[in-house]
């Protein structure tokens, strides 16, 4: 999939609570000189429900309003359409997602919960499902700290680490490559694996500072850990088995447990990120 010029990044909106994902959402999609695209699912069921059924529509367009009125206020050049659809959310975001850049939604709650999280959290099942790369932003704003990037070797973490790197070079931040192996591998030998990948893909992307590390331990911990100070953390949706409908243990690690907004990053197998071996076709406006 290629994602064309016109592909905007949606919002999953749901309620009020989802306004910090607005934010967030407005400052990618105007990094990426894409379209914001506020969308919000009605149910007519719950409107007849109601003391009145003109109140449940009337909130939902009053909650579009303030959110796209939020967007200008972060971004005023930003283009910004909202839309209220009679279907459930999740369906409409994973079908919609196809043709999307970037898809965003909330944590449902997620981070710092300490409990056990359904595997049917809207989160988890855009991750595993949606055709494009899910960002999750969380109720509290981040540190000001660098771009976090997991990168296992495999060609779906190298995916995630060209769009780390553009990811940096927007926000004008530090990027850290993170890679975490068993307790009987080299991290020299791997480190160097590490640096030379990355340098092959920092070619056009000269101004971001950029540190590898290698650590020993179980990924998932190591990465949520290395995300508290982190800005925003990428990770590919299944780094050896990058299918659709899966979503790998790593990523499920930061969605459940991180602190930071995460990007899940799938639907770019054939659409990569500008780079030395960016195929034909992708659109590289930002």
């Amino acid at each position: 999939m290629t994602a064309s010029a016109d592909a905007e990044v949606i919002v999953g909106l749901g309620s009020e609570r989802d306004l910090p994902v607005v934010r967030q959402a407005a400052l990618e999609a105007a990094g990426h000189g894409r379209a914001l695209h506020l969308l919000h699912t009605f149910d007519w069921h719950a409107a007849f429900a109601a003391d009145t059924v003109a109140a449940p529509r009337d909130r939902a367009e009053q909650l579009i309003a303030r959110a796209a009125q939020l967007a200008h206020q972060c971004e005023p050049g930003l283009t910004v359409r909202g839309e209220i659809v009679e279907s459930g959310m999740l369906a409409t975001l994973i079908r919609r997602s196809t043709a999307a850049f970037l898809l965003a939604v909330g944590d449902s709650g997620m981070a710092g919960s300490g409990q056990c999280v359904p595997a049917e959290t809207p989160a988890v099942q855009l991750a595993a499902r949606a055709g494009c790369p899910l960002l999750t932003v969380r109720s509290e704003p981040p540190p000001e700290g660098p771009v976090l990037v997991g990168v296992d070797g495999s060609p779906s973490s190298h995916l995630a680490l060209r769009w780390a790197l553009d990811c940096a070079a927007r926000r004008g931040a530090r990027l850290v490559a993170l890679r975490v192996v068993e307790y009987d591998e080299d991290t020299d030998a791997v480190a160097e694996q590490l640096t030379e990948a990355l340098a092959r893909h920092t070619a056009d992307r000269p101004e971001v500072v950029t540190e590898c590390r290698v650590e020993r331990g179980d990924p998932g911990e190591v990465l949520v850990e290395a995300s508290r100070s982190a800005q925003v953390a990428l990770v590919a949706a299944r780094g050896d088995e990058p299918g659709r409908a899966m979503v790998g243990a790593v990523a499920q690690s930061l969605l459940y447990h991180s602190p930071a907004p995460v990007v899940v990053v799938r639907g770019l197998a054939t659409k990569p990120l500008a780079g030395p071996d960016v195929g034909p076709g992708w659109d590289r406006r930002h």
